[in-house]
């Protein structure tokens, strides 16, 4: 699971990179959009390479890769979007204050629904112009954050094969590089 520390620790050095230079009295610095498509290039190349050349390989050669119990199953691998929300709560482990997850119109699983209408929207507009994010700010817990919402694509047949197949899928007939939802990346405004 290097992959899951690389993501991790990239995280957390741009987010202690902006949050030092937002302190910053004279508030030069690093735009939180930037901060934002540099923590995006860095899941999307993970997340591209455990897919294609990890769990694309692993069932060429008659592995399995499992839902919600990975973890007690000898020689079975966690889902790509598993993999994703295991280094998203690895990284809050290490105390960045950036969230990440995916999220969709149609999910497998409701808690990767959109939390909001505004995630809903954001959903909506990566879906219709997947080439742009979607961006804005959000009020947690008293904490503004900038939000970020990227086009997540099929980017292999073993997304297409889960999603497609999936009995609790609401939508089965994703294709090659379609909008199947969209990574959300939260980066805390302010101190």
């Amino acid at each position: 699971m290097s992959g899951i520390r690389l993501i991790a620790s990239a995280i957390l050095t741009l987010s202690l990179l902006l949050a030092e230079r937002s302190g910053a009295s004279d508030r030069e610095g690093i735009p939180p959009e930037t901060v934002a498509d540099y923590i995006h290039a860095v899941i999307e190349a993970d997340r591209t390479f455990y897919t294609v050349h990890v769990v694309e390989r692993f069932q060429k050669e008659g592995g399995t890769v499992a839902a919600e119990n990975w973890r007690s199953q000898k020689n079975v691998l966690p889902l790509p979007a598993q993999f994703l929300m295991e280094s998203s709560d690895l990284a809050a482990k290490t105390g960045a204050r950036v969230r990440y997850r995916l999220i969709s119109l149609w999910p497998i699983n409701p808690h990767n629904a959109p939390y909001s209408e505004s995630e809903k929207k954001g959903l909506e507009a990566v879906q219709e112009h997947p080439e742009r994010s979607a961006t804005g700010t959000v009020t947690v817990d008293n904490q503004a954050y900038f939000q970020a919402i990227y086009a997540d694509y099929a980017i292999s047949q073993a997304c297409i094969g889960c999603h497609n197949a999936h009995p609790g899928s609401p939508k089965r007939d994703f294709k090659m590089r379609d909008v199947m939802g969209g990574l959300v990346i939260e980066i805390p405004l302010g101190k």
